[in-house]
C-alpha cells in the first residue's frame, strides 16, 4: 500500500493494517522519515511538487491512498490541482494498481443552505481551494475510467479527535472565539479521524469503481450548538453568540468562509456500500473519548 500524503489520518490507516501489509509513503520531508519506519512505514523521498521525483512510484503498490491537498492559490491556473496530476502521470508510467481512494472534501458542494446532500448532488464549489478539490476528483475520474483502476472519492467533512493536534474546539473555546446567533447559524459536519481511517480502508477494499461517498458521521449540529456541546463537555464558558455582520468585521476570513456553507450530509452510503460501523457515530460519544 501506498499512502500520498501521509500526516495523522494516514498514520492512522497504517496501524490499522495487518503486519503482512507492505506500507509505503511518500514524504518530502528527511526529518519525518524516522518516524515513518518506526511506525512500520518504509518512507519514499518525493515531492508532489516535483513531478520528476515521482517516477519511482511507478508500479511500487497494489494498492493508493491519496489524502494529499492541493497547493495553494500563488498559481497560474488556481482552478487546478498540478499535484494529482502529477501523481497520475507517474503511477501510468508502469503497473497500475488495483484501487485508489481519493481523500476530497465536502465544500465542493458549497452552500446548500442547510438541506441534506447525497452524493449524486451537483459540486458548486464557492471557494478557491473546494474548486482545486473538484479538479482533483475529475482527474480521478477519468484516470480510472481510462485505465481500469477502481477509484473511490471519500467527501471529508471536520475531522476531529482528542490524540490529533487541533483535534477538539477546547482551543478555540479557551480563546472565547465567538460563533453565529443561532438565525444566523450553519449547519456542520464532522468525522473522527480512526472512524475516518477505517472508511478509507473500506472504500479501498469494497468501495465501487468511480463512485463517492460521504465519510461523514450521524451528527446533525449547527456550528455554535457544536461548540456548546463541547463547551459543556469540557467544562468551559460556552462560546459567546454574535450576528454574522458582526462576525465579518472580527473573525478571520478562513473562519468566515466555513460560517457561509450550511449542508447535512446523507451518509447512508457509507454505511450501506461501505459497510462501516461508526465506532464515534456521533461527536459526543468522539469528544468523550478524550
Amino acid at each position: 500500500m501506498l499512502i500520498i500524503g501521509c500526516g495523522d489520518v494516514g498514520l492512522r490507516v497504517a496501524r490499522q493494517l495487518p503486519p503482512q501489509v507492505r506500507v509505503l509513503a511518500l514524504t518530502s520531508s528527511i526529518e519525518k522519515m524516522p518516524d515513518f519506519r518506526a511506525s512500520g512505514i518504509m518512507p519514499l523521498s518525493g515531492n508532489l511538487d516535483q513531478p520528476a521525483t515521482l517516477r519511482r512510484l511507478a508500479g511500487l503498490a497494489t494498492r493508493v491512498i491519496h489524502l494529499a491537498p492541493p497547493p495553494g492559490e500563488k498559481l497560474p491556473d488556481w482552478r487546478r490541482d498540478p499535484r494529482t496530476l502529477a501523481l497520475l502521470r507517474a503511477l501510468r508510467l508502469r503497473g497500475l494498481p488495483q484501487s485508489m481512494v481519493y481523500g476530497s472534501t465536502s465544500g465542493v458542494y458549497g452552500n446548500c443552505d442547510g438541506d441534506w446532500a447525497s452524493e449524486v448532488r451537483a459540486v458548486n464549489p464557492h471557494t478557491p481551494r473546494a474548486q482545486r478539490r473538484v479538479d482533483a476528483e475529475q482527474q480521478l475520474r477519468f484516470f480510472g475510467r481510462s485505465s481500469g483502476v477502481r477509484v473511490h472519492t471519500l467527501r471529508i467533512p471536520g475531522i476531529y479527535a482528542p490524540d490529533r493536534e487541533s483535534g477538539t474546539p477546547r482551543g478555540r473555546l479557551l480563546k472565547g472565539t465567538p460563533v453565529l446567533q443561532p438565525a444566523d447559524d450553519v449547519y456542520t459536519n464532522h468525522i473522527h479521524a480512526d472512524d475516518l481511517a477505517r472508511a478509507c480502508l473500506a472504500a479501498l477494499w469494497r468501495g465501487k469503481p468511480q463512485r463517492v461517498t460521504h465519510a461523514s458521521d450521524d451528527t446533525e449540529l449547527k456550528m455554535g450548538d457544536y461548540f456548546d456541546l463541547a463547551a459543556d463537555l469540557y467544562g468551559l464558558p460556552r462560546p459567546p453568540r454574535v450576528a454574522r455582520s458582526s462576525a465579518q468585521a472580527d473573525l478571520p476570513l478562513l473562519l468566515l468562509s466555513f460560517m457561509s456553507e450550511s449542508r447535512r450530509l446523507d451518509n447512508t452510503r457509507l454505511k450501506t456500500e461501505l459497510r462501516l460501523r461508526l465506532r464515534y457515530p456521533t461527536v459526543a460519544s468522539g469528544l468523550l473519548e478524550g
